[in-house]
């Protein structure tokens, strides 16, 4: 098999039993366990939103019914039963038993066509409802009835209270039954669609026009498990809502989400479809089609929580997950004995050669002499520095960090000193106004310097990658597959397949670039313009003398107010700014509080931030107004 990590394997891979192999139990865990509305996720309309590869796809063919069916009947292998138990903590099982059938509708294919049929809305809204629907009984039946696992005449459906009308126009209450009415529908809607001329409306086949609505008519569906009679939730996972039209999707969402029906529907779609406003988390913007979240309809978010340091850690488990079950399907890697893949990127500190390593202190003790710094403070300064470096956890303890921090520490000391009055009859070493640390963000500071002066590597480790994904599955296989690849060259030229840290930094920096070349999404040059402006500035500030943002900034602030005031607006920037968040390109933090103003955050990405050597590390931002933004994207 090619490299897994370079190629979506759970698009491609059509065997269940591999898919089950690779695929991380980890997103149901994360994203559905974990939700504060889990036990109404079955009973409410869900909108599963999320960047493009953020896993919403895999998600929904991971809970198909056919699947979770073989899963539990094979709990001999330790990968059934995890994603066994995961099943079970996001409610598809119960007491080991399966509580849902759910079944996944691509809605990419020709549905959208419907709506530039010369009908009326409502006629085209309802020709694609009943096609979902017809679509949805007959995926239900195959999933239900997959490899002979049960005969037809053994499933029986559980009508809704006062339903008895629309049983027939269903196909009634026997499997049999509502298959060959399913087909009919199907048939009979397709034709319409696919006909180089739409017939006139009072040509339409009676089989695409009569009510049909079995979302409103079905409770329950029973059926025959390990001998005896159980009864399962029927749900509906509609993947890709985003490609329809979105007048159309709103029609639609709003017929899904009338309160009676007891059929689950999940819809599964793009940030980009909704507007600027919801995408940047506006509360009140999260309504739609007269609906509330959290009354009407729920929202599983795939990213974007308010936590933001757990949603990384979260990531980092899922990601780590996946790149272990990815890793046994390289065969140059598998012949060479398998091992975790954090154990072939190492976080082991890079240490500067010992020609770089005399330049530096040479460039240590200029700035010495520059600053007029005496021997007695930097004797203190470097004692600062031993004292934290000593009683850190960090494993980053190099010599060169150690005189890095010591320079940026000169630097400060100068800065704090300056204006006082130096006496006549001793050296000039007066206490500065405000005492010096050295502490967490002037280390991270000095490697900060080191990258950027000695090409020392910054960004290398698994915690390193995921991060620089964030919280994308498809970004962190892109990126993983490019380190993959490389530990595949090396195998097969008989070489250590671990990567050592300037390596992985040259290969994710590359990668990075390629990506952001690859950029397709609408605005997508002038999304490119606004984030290298940004880094650039970002880069010198982070790039000072005295490291004054410590481990420096990747990110601009402008004031809340403004933000709102265009996201009240029709300014097209909003839209620009949508498309860069739904794509990946930056992030949003709202309401972000610092020296008693309110900001909203625009943050470069992780892969910006590797393409222009920034850090990863959240909250460093230099403060601008919205002119500044208009500007760079211009």
């Amino acid at each position: 098999m090619a490299n897994p990590f370079l190629r979506r394997a759970t698009e491609y891979i059509r065997d269940d039993a591999a898919f089950l192999a690779v695929v991380s139990p980890e997103p149901l865990t994360t994203f559905l366990t974990r939700h504060p509305r889990r036990d109404d996720l079955f009973n409410l309309p869900v909108r599963i939103l999320g960047s493009p590869g953020s896993g919403k796809t895999m998600l929904a063919k991971l809970a198909e019914f056919r699947l979770v069916e073989t899963i539990l009947r094979d709990q001999t292998n330790d990968t059934n039963r995890e994603l066994a138990e995961a099943l079970g903590g996001a409610g598809f099982l119960e007491g080991g038993l399966p509580r849902v059938a759910a079944v996944r509708i691509p809605m990419e294919s020709e549905y959208r066509d419907f709506w530039e049929l010369p009908y009326e809305d409502s006629v085209k809204t309802k020709l694609v409802l009943w096609l979902v629907q017809a679509r949805t009984m007959l995926a239900l039946v195959r999933g239900l009835t997959a490899e002979g696992t049960r005969e037809l005449d053994g499933i029986k459906v559980i009508a809704r209270e006062a339903s008895e009308a629309q049983l027939d126009q269903i196909g009634g209450l026997t499997a049999r039954g509502i298959r060959d009415r399913a087909l009919e529908v199907q048939k009979a809607i397709y034709s319409i669609g696919a006909s180089l001329l739409p017939p006139k409306l009072e040509d339409l086949p009676p089989e695409a026009t009569d009510p049909y609505q079995p979302f409103e008519s079905i409770r329950e569906i029973e059926i025959d498990w390990m001998g005896q009679r159980h009864a399962i939730a029927p749900l509906v996972m509609l993947d890709d809502v985003h490609a329809l039209h979105p007048d159309q999707f709103e029609q639609m969402f709003g017929a899904l989400a009338r309160r009676e029906i007891k059929f689950g529907r999940w819809m599964m779609m793009r940030l980009d479809a909704l507007s600027p406003r919801a995408v940047f988390r506006s509360a009140e913007s999260l309504e739609t089609h007269n609906l509330k979240p959290d009354r009407d309809f729920i929202n599983v978010f795939m990213q974007g929580q308010d936590d933001r340091s757990a949603e990384r850690r979260q990531f980092r488990t899922i990601a780590t997950d996946m790149a272990n079950r990815y890793l046994p399907l390289v065969q140059a890697l598998r012949n060479r004995g398998q091992m975790p893949f954090s154990r072939l990127i190492p976080t082991e500190p890079p240490r500067l050669s010992p020609g770089k390593l005399r330049d530096l202190a040479t460039s240590v003790e200029r700035v010495q002499r520059k600053l007029e710094i005496t021997p007695t403070r930097r004797e203190s300064i470097e004692k600062m520095v031993s004292g934290y470096l000593s009683g850190t956890t960090s494993g980053d303890k190099e010599p060169e960090v150690a005189l890095a921090m010591t320079r940026i520490l000169m630097h400060r000391y100068s800065n704090r000193i300056a204006g006082m009055e130096p006496s006549l009859f001793e050296d000039f070493d007066p206490e500065p106004r405000t005492r010096l640390k050295a502490d967490a963000s002037v280390a991270e500071g000095a490697k900060l310097h080191l990258s950027n002066e000695f090409g020392r590597p910054l960004h290398y480790g698994l915690d390193n990658l995921c991060d620089a994904s964030n919280e994308n599955a498809e970004l962190f296989l892109q990126l993983a597959g490019a380190l993959v690849a490389r530990m595949e060259t090396k195998a097969i030229r008989g070489q250590s397949s671990v990567l050592e840290p300037a390596v992985q930094q040259a290969v994710l920096t590359a990668k990075a670039e390629e990506i952001m070349a690859g950029w397709a999404f609408p605005f997508a040059r002038r999304v490119r313009s606004m984030v290298d402006r940004i880094a650039e500035d970002c880069r010198k500030a982070s790039l000072a003398e005295n490291a004054r943002l410590g481990a420096g900034a990747n990110a601009v602030g402008v004031a809340e107010t403004e933000i709102q005031e265009l996201l009240d607006s029709d300014d097209e920037l909003a839209l620009v700014l949508k498309y860069a968040v739904a794509n990946k390109a930056i992030e949003i933090q709202r309401d972000y509080g610092q020296g008693g103003k309110q900001w909203c955050l625009i943050e470069l990405s992780g892969i910006v931030c590797l393409a222009y050597g920034l850090t990863f590390r959240r909250g460093g931002f230099l403060e601008r107004d919205l002119a500044y933004v208009r500007d760079l994207e211009a």
